[in-house]
Formats: structure tokens, C-alpha cells, sequence
């Protein structure tokens, strides 16, 4: 077995495990959690800001009711999906500053994948975009009821740092053409704390890591990270390779494998305590769009990914170059980006 696919086996062992979570947690004997699980859960009304100048959704993509729903739970949602998942390196709070080792009050989005699911949740597509990626950023709507101006050749988290995950969505939206349905975000000391109730993650580095601004000291081998520790893992970037985002991102696939794997081997079904911890950090740390915002519609997702096999999770990085105007900053790579797009419409 190639190690894609035992990696692959992991994700969906890890995704199996979550939606046993969503289901116990969500049973009629169970309330008061219910209740608290699913008020954890802020979200964005992003299709009201944005409106109908959008990318159309794909034709095939409607809820569809299943017949052994019950009240706690939602239909389950047919349909081609395309999902923007974020992960935010916030300075908002007191426990996020702690963690993000800066003074700043604004928020950048580190981590960001666009997650396809075909109509029959038979395929599933995940594309990696660099942070770094100079790009359009479109005119967004504000709070204040004004827009923000187009701006060109700038950085792809600029979009989230200027307009949260309303110009977030409507800038992917922008250079990709692809409508996102849903929006998923995970901050910063959500993170740690979900990385805390699984009881920590091992991962192995094939070199030393040493860097200041994510505060990430480690020698090469293996090591057992705890929430902070793993946060750090995820954010760094200038202790190892050549410095540059595309580092990062290997490190957070290596982080996910460790965390899927964590997930899948910590019985949690067989712990009603540890699986309500986990639960509550997961939701605590979300921010979604408002058509998931609830713990019965994540759960009508979740189960439409059920019967989604190991083989046929796909894990890409959207193709990119250096960027002529700045070796520090990459662009998309045509047209073998725009092809990647077309194929998730």
C-alpha cells in the first residue's frame, strides 16, 4: 500500500470517527449538549453580503431529504459541493494573542483549502492555496454597508485580513470561477484546544525546526505535540525548507495525517467524557456560512460523506511559479490552475 493511500485510509477513518460524534451527540437522550454543542458554532451570513453576482451553482447541487432524518437532524445536502475551509491565524482574544505571539488585532488566513465533493459524495477533492499567491482581490462588501476598492498583484490573506470570510469567499470566487456553497474557519486557539482533547498528536521531522516567530523549537525525530506546540507546527515557516509557504503547507499535511490518525486510534466512542471535550473544542473553534451553521446541518454533511471510500480523496495544491514581480510571492501557474478550476465546477 503506497503511503497516499494509508494516508487517505487515515482521513476517512478520522471522518468516520467525526460522524459518530455528530450522530451520539445529536441523539434525543442527550439535550443540554446538543444545545451547547450546536450554540458553539458562530457563523457569516456570506450569500446575503455577497448577493447574486456570483458564480452559479452547479445544477445538480440541491438538498435532498433522507428518510431516516429525524428532528435533530438535517436532510442530507445532495448536490456537487464546493467548500472553502479556512484556517485563521486570529490576534482577537486574549487566548489567541497568547498563541499567535504578536500584538496585532487583525486576522490573516494561513491555511486555506477549497474542498470539492462530487454529486454522489463518490470523489472528493482537496486544493491547497498559498497563502502567498498574488492575486485580484475584488471589491468586497464592509460591516458599514460601503465596498472596499479592486485591488491587483496583492497577497491572497490579504482578502481575509481586509473583509473577514465574506472577501475571503469572493475572492477565491474571483480567481477560480468555482462558486463556493459552503464556509468552514478554524481559529487559533480552537486549534490547540481540539489538538489538547484528542490528547496531543506524534508527528516526525526529518529536520531540525528553529524558528523565533512561531516560537517552534525542534530537533529532527519524533515528537508528541500538544495543542500550542502543534499550533506552532502549522504556522511555521522560515525554520525549515527554503522558507517559503509551500513548505508550510507540507508541514500542515503532515500535521493532518497525525491528527487523522490521533483521531481514529483514540476511542473516543468508547469515552462519552473525552468525545463530548473533542466535540466541544471542534465546534467552539468554528465559524461557518449560515447554510452550516448548526450541529444537525454539519451533521446532514458529515453523513452524506459516509459512504465516500479512502481511494478516492485527492489532495492537490493549486499549481503556481514565482512571481516575476516578487521571488518572495508565487502566482498561478496557467494554464494548468484554470484547467484545475474547470475540473470543480
Amino acid at each position: 500500500m503506497t503511503e497516499k493511500k494509508r494516508f487517505r485510509g487515515r482521513a476517512v477513518k478520522a471522518a468516520g470517527v467525526v460522524l459518530g460524534c455528530a450522530l451520539v451527540l445529536g441523539g434525543g437522550g442527550a439535550g443540554w449538549v446538543y444545545w451547547h454543542l450546536d450554540h458553539n458554532i458562530r457563523s457569516v451570513d456570506i450569500d446575503s453580503a455577497l448577493g447574486d453576482n456570483r458564480p452559479a451553482r452547479a445544477d445538480e447541487a440541491s438538498p435532498s431529504p433522507s428518510p431516516s432524518a429525524s428532528a435533530s437532524q438535517e436532510p442530507v445536502e445532495k448536490g456537487v459541493l464546493n467548500i472553502l475551509v479556512l484556517g485563521s491565524d486570529s490576534r482577537s482574544g486574549k487566548e489567541n494573542k497568547k498563541l499567535g505571539g504578536g500584538d496585532s488585532g487583525g486576522a490573516r488566513s494561513d491555511t486555506a483549502m477549497v474542498l470539492h465533493l462530487n454529486a454522489d459524495r463518490s470523489e472528493a477533492t482537496v486544493v491547497s492555496i498559498p497563502r502567498d499567491t498574488l492575486v485580484e482581490r475584488p471589491s468586497c462588501p464592509t460591516e458599514s454597508g460601503g465596498t472596499t476598492a479592486v485591488a491587483y498583484n496583492v497577497m491572497f490573506n490579504s482578502a481575509y485580513s481586509l473583509g473577514g470570510p465574506v472577501c475571503a469567499v469572493k475572492t477565491v470566487e474571483t480567481m477560480t470561477g468555482v462558486r463556493m456553497d459552503h464556509y468552514l474557519e478554524v481559529d487559533f486557539a480552537g486549534f490547540a484546544k481540539l489538538v489538547d482533547a484528542l490528547g496531543g498528536v506524534d508527528i516526525t521531522t526529518d529536520e531540525d525546526i528553529d524558528d523565533d516567530l512561531s516560537q517552534l523549537h525542534l530537533k529532527a525525530g519524533p515528537h508528541h505535540l500538544d495543542g500550542k506546540t502543534a499550533l506552532a507546527f502549522a504556522r511555521t515557516r522560515h525554520g525549515v525548507g527554503d522558507g517559503s509557504d509551500l513548505g508550510r503547507i507540507k508541514l500542515q499535511q503532515q500535521l493532518v495525517k497525525a491528527l487523522a490518525d490521533g483521531v481514529s486510534a483514540s476511542g473516543l466512542l468508547t469515552s462519552p467524557t473525552r468525545l463530548y471535550q473533542v466535540a466541544d473544542a471542534a465546534t467552539g473553534a468554528l465559524t461557518t456560512d449560515t447554510g452550516l451553521d448548526s450541529l444537525s446541518k454539519l451533521t446532514g454533511l458529515a453523513r452524506s460523506l459516509q459512504d465516500l471510500s479512502a481511494d478516492s480523496v485527492k489532495t492537490v495544491m493549486m499549481p503556481v511559479v514565482q512571481a516575476p514581480s516578487d521571488h518572495n510571492r508565487v502566482v498561478a501557474d496557467e494554464p494548468e490552475a484554470k484547467d484545475l478550476w474547470e475540473s470543480l465546477r
